[in-house]
């Protein structure tokens, strides 16, 4: 690889770290956003190796999880839900302890590092044309922007609480990008991304719905 070529690939794998690792420390800020402080710094050093630890393997394994048959459109709609399920947090968090809902986010976070993970790791892995030094370098850029994006979410989160839904409309448009570039998907339905993501906002307020009849049901 040529100095021209590696300073471009370098160049790209910053740009595509600082996007699409937006995704996953969107995901991270609003699940601990709610936890108090000591809780929260365990969640999101958890969230960020665990969503390290998923690239390295789907790295390893990409071209397995690729011929997955729609891989991408599940990890989509897993978005859906959890978009619906950050929204709803707060009336969760009045129902269950510190404790709970430190595992919930946990949860939470390891569910759309799985998801959101494969992408970013073919586009660092297509932006290094094989070479595995920017390959390694793109995997360590994402460390400090998860951790400290996530840190700067969830504070902002916590000063003005309206941004929840903001955070959520951006994870339902990860979904949505998710399901339009899964190649199944798209051989058999051919909509524009904008029609997917209309879906996810639809299954979002569903969901959203269907917490919040749960929650009157069960409320004392």
């Amino acid at each position: 690889m040529t100095a021209e070529a590696t300073l471009l690939g370098l160049f790209s794998i910053v740009l595509i770290d600082l996007v699409l690792s937006g995704d996953n420390a969107v995901v991270i800020g609003m699940a601990v956003r709610d936890l108090p402080g000591r809780l929260r710094r365990r969640a999101i050093l958890m969230g960020t190796l665990g969503a390290i630890g998923l690239r390295v393997t789907f790295t390893i394994l990409a071209a397995l999880l690729l011929s997955v048959p729609f891989l991408r459109a599940l990890g989509g709609v897993a978005l859906f839900w959890i978009a619906a399920k950050l929204l709803g947090g707060e009336e969760e968090e009045a129902r269950v302890g510190s404790a709970a809902s430190f595992w919930q986010a946990v949860t939470l976070i390891i569910v759309a590092d799985f998801t959101l993970s494969l992408d970013n790791v073919l586009a660092v892995a297509g932006a290094a044309g094989g070479h595995l030094g920017l390959l390694v370098f793109g995997l360590m850029l994402s460390i400090p922007i998860l951790m400290l994006g996530s840190a700067a979410i969830a504070q902002l989160l916590n000063r003005w609480p309206w941004l929840s839904l903001l955070g959520s409309l951006v994870i339902v448009w990860a979904g949505a990008q998710l399901i339009s570039h899964d190649p199944r998907v798209h051989a058999w339905l051919n909509w524009p991304l904008w029609a997917w993501f209309a879906l996810g906002l639809a299954m979002m307020a569903a969901l959203r719905g269907l917490n919040r009849w749960q929650a009157r049901r069960t409320a004392p």
